[in-house]
């Protein structure tokens, strides 16, 4: 034939897969007419595929790859997508509504009727899926929108309006999953791959009764050879679907078993009694027969009443129950004769209401000379008008090795293909782990665990997310995604201790950590909590916790709070101010060693702080029995007191440096005279054993106050008395000349004697936070 001149994108290749034959058709569009290029018609051999479902599928192959070979070779084109319909006896049809609001009021496009559209698709199949209570697996194989409604009221076209919401009513059809798998499955070992699949009802009649006449209150029914297909339009729009599993087939069974005939010679017998008076055939005894059409039409009448009365039945049911203006009758299975005027006795129609469409209803098809131009290809010319309407395509992919199918609603992603393949969804997502109960004050707490790794997807060996879109044939990978660490939080991590407790201690600003219990046991803010755990969080401290915080003992210190001395039930609140004053003389009785009675002085580096204002409260009215718990805030924020520059260093009799070195060439003497350490050693004997000082064990993470610029502020006990010692980052032992009055620049015995925590130092020893510092001079 001449060469196409037409856009190869633009063709389309329909094939009509029928109980009794296959029918190809390739054309394409051009305005509103639809122009067939070839047309290719074969019958299966064999009864390869019984009530519109295909049962032999290797014969259905050779039958398709042989149509397509033909219109190759007659229009010279490769033909390698074809757009296909179903039918078959187990049609379930679902009536939906959707409703969509746009992101404002504005016009109504396409895209938004599309996706309008696809949303009713999804919601109808989720819906049948829940009512489907048979062990049989149904997908959507085509649907049609019944009205269209902007705002709430109905319009016939929606596009171009003004709306704020966008809604519809709409039908989708669902067929067995064998009976789709068996046409692709025969068309693609004929060498082609499904573009489109559609109902066949829905494509017959795109032509059978075009939008123009759908106002009508019209049915269609389709009577092929295996299946008789139903439509019944109303009001603009295709209402109803139906199917029957009776047609032309039925009455080719009844001649074959009366004649005792084969299937494919009844059929001839069939065909020929419309057309001829007498038909001879030959039965299985080898005998030659002779019989009339009006034997053959006599033979059928039972079955052709009750093919009648069946599809009548169903056109009242799809049509709530009434009998429809007019019917149009298509299909082969259709023209036997009295089919029609049995069917308008059932409806109760006048026969001019009942009528065999053809050719007439074509007019807008041009098929090549020679062409059959019948009822028998109705069909076949809808499904390949479908394909201008890719709304209910089906697609093929692989995931994780398994072939499936997907109802493409041109958005679907990896997450549809595998929820479609049953794939847990809790492998989807990072998943936490186990979650972390507990009480904070008698409250309730939960804390979640970690989250794990996200699942790994891969779409044709490429790293994806699982909202990647995907096509027909893509290979997709998922590896389950993981679970994360249990839950775990520390004390310090709770909002609950947000916040210090400040207080004013020998006029130095210092922040104390909220008192904490858990289970009734005093913990640090590194305590890990457990699963069951019951803790306490308190915004005040009882003396006795707040002597052990601070590394000292009431038996050898004097506490005085807000001007008052503090009392074993005494309560430390937030913006007390606090004194710490020794009980014991400078210079112990006991001792055989005379200390040296240096006295403490205030840091030689003075900082001024913000006063901070409070409510003095009188020792004796902080008696309380149990010590107030915190409240948990909302938003509780840290206090951040702003330091002022600090005040000039007064000026010493002997320079801080000098003190240093004096101190450091005394502990090396010390360590080169034997006499001092004869004498120490003495000394070690004849001095009873003191008890060890241990430092309280939560001092060991107690927290200090950190300024800007990284330097820390601790409290140390020398000689008996509080030190605050500020401003460097670490602090070692040679660093408390700095703070006390302690004269190096001459022997005053016969070394020094250097302890932290009862136990000897070295002057690089480093110092913490409440250690308990002694230091003077061995008496030689």
């Amino acid at each position: 034939m001449d060469k196409i001149s037409v856009n190869e994108e633009q063709i389309v290749f329909g094939l009509d897969i029928g109980t009794r034959k296959v029918v190809g058709t390739v054309g394409y569009r051009e305005g509103e007419q639809f122009v067939v290029i070839a047309q290719e018609i074969r019958e299966h051999q064999t009864r390869a595929m019984l009530d519109g479902q295909i049962h032999d599928i290797n014969r259905v192959a050779a039958t398709v790859a042989d149509i397509r070979q033909s219109l190759q070779d007659t229009t010279g084109l490769k033909l390698e997508k074809v757009c296909i319909a179903a039918a078959g006896r187990v049609l379930k049809t679902m009536n939906v509504h959707v409703d969509m609001e746009l992101d404002r009021e504005r016009n109504v496009t396409r895209d938004d009727m599309g996706t309008l559209i696809s949303m009713g698709v999804d919601n109808a199949l989720v819906e049948f899926q829940e009512k489907n209570d048979t062990d049989m697996h149904f997908y959507c194989v085509g649907h049609s929108v019944v009205k269209y409604y902007i705002n709430g009221l109905w319009m016939s076209e929606p596009e171009h309006h003004k709306a704020k919401t966008l809604g519809a009513d709409l039908i989708a059809t669902f067929l067995p999953d064998d009976v789709v798998d068996g046409l692709h499955s025969a068309v693609e070992l004929a060498g082609l791959k499904v573009e489109s699949l559609t109902l066949e009802p829905i494509a017959a009649i795109r032509v059978a009764i075009p939008e123009k006449f759908r106002l009508l209150n019209i049915a269609m029914v389709d009577v092929g050879a295996g299946t008789s297909d139903i439509s019944v339009t109303d009001d603009g729009s295709i209402i109803a679907f139906g199917m029957l599993p009776c047609a032309g087939d039925s009455l080719t069974e009844l001649i074959a078993k009366t004649c005792l005939i084969d299937f494919t010679s009844a059929e001839k017998i069939k065909l020929a009694a419309s057309e001829q008076t007498e038909i001879i055939y030959e039965d299985i005894m080898g005998m030659e027969q002779i019989i009339t059409a009006e034997e053959v039409l006599a033979m059928c009448q039972p079955e052709i009443e009750h093919m009648a009365k069946l599809t009548a039945s169903t056109i009242q049911e799809l049509n709530g129950g009434n009998a429809p203006s007019a019917v149009f009758i298509v299909g082969g299975g259709g023209k036997i004769k009295g089919f029609d005027e049995r069917l308008a006795q059932e409806l109760g129609l006048d026969l001019s209401r009942v009528a065999i469409r053809g050719e007439e209803i074509m007019s807008n098809i041009k098929f090549p000379e020679g062409a059959l131009k019948d009822s028998t290809i109705i069909t076949p010319i809808g499904i390949c008008l479908t394909q201008y309407e890719r709304n209910n395509n089906f697609i093929h992919i692989t995931f994780n090795g398994k072939k499936i199918k997907l109802y493409d609603n041109n958005k679907l992603t990896v997450m549809d293909a595998a929820v479609q393949a049953d794939f847990p969804r809790e492998g989807l997502f990072p998943r936490r782990g186990e979650r972390l109960h507990y009480t904070v004050n008698g409250k309730k707490r939960v804390t979640k665990g970690d989250y794990g790794e996200s699942a790994h997807v891969y779409l044709n060996g490429e790293s994806v997310d699982l909202s990647h879109s995907i096509r027909s044939n893509d290979i997709i990978s998922v590896e389950a995604s993981t679970v994360g660490q249990d839950a775990h939080e520390k004390i310090a991590e709770l909002v609950d201790c947000n916040g210090k407790i400040t207080v004013i201690v020998n006029g130095e600003e210092m922040y104390l950590p909220k008192p904490v219990r858990v289970n009734g046991k005093v913990v640090t803010g590194e305590y890990m909590i457990q699963n069951g755990d019951q803790v306490e969080v308190f915004f005040a401290y009882p003396i006795a916790q707040f002597c052990e915080y601070m590394g000292v003992s009431t038996e050898d210190m004097s506490i005085y709070i807000n001007g008052g001395e503090a009392r074993l039930d005494t309560v430390i609140y937030n913006a007390d101010k606090i004194e710490i004053k020794s009980k014991k003389a400078p210079v112990a009785e006991e001792r055989k060693e005379e200390k040296v009675t240096d006295t403490v002085n205030e840091p030689v580096k003075n900082e001024e702080r913000e006063e901070t204002t409070s409510e003095t409260v009188n020792p004796s009215d902080r008696v309380t029995e149990e010590v107030v718990k915190e409240e948990p805030k909302a938003e509780e924020k840290d206090e951040t007191i702003e330091q002022e520059p600090q005040e000039e260093k007064p000026q010493e009799e002997n320079s801080q440096e000098e003190i240093k070195e004096a101190a450091s060439i005394a502990l090396n003497e010390e360590n080169n005279t034997e006499t001092a350490q004869a004498l120490d050693n003495e000394e070690k004997k004849e001095e009873p054993k003191e008890k060890e000082q241990v430092r309280p064990e939560f001092m060991d993470n107690a927290e200090t106050e950190v300024s800007a610029d990284g330097s820390r502020k601790i409290i140390v006990i020398i000689n008996q008395e509080p030190v605050v010692m500020k401003g460097k980052k670490n602090y070692t032992f040679v660093d408390i000349f700095d703070y006390i009055n302690f004269d190096t620049s001459k022997m005053q015995g016969s070394g020094i004697v250097t302890m932290v925590n009862g136990k000897d130092a070295q002057y690089t020893q480093e110092l913490y936070n409440g250690d308990k510092v002694e230091i003077y001079w061995k008496k030689g």
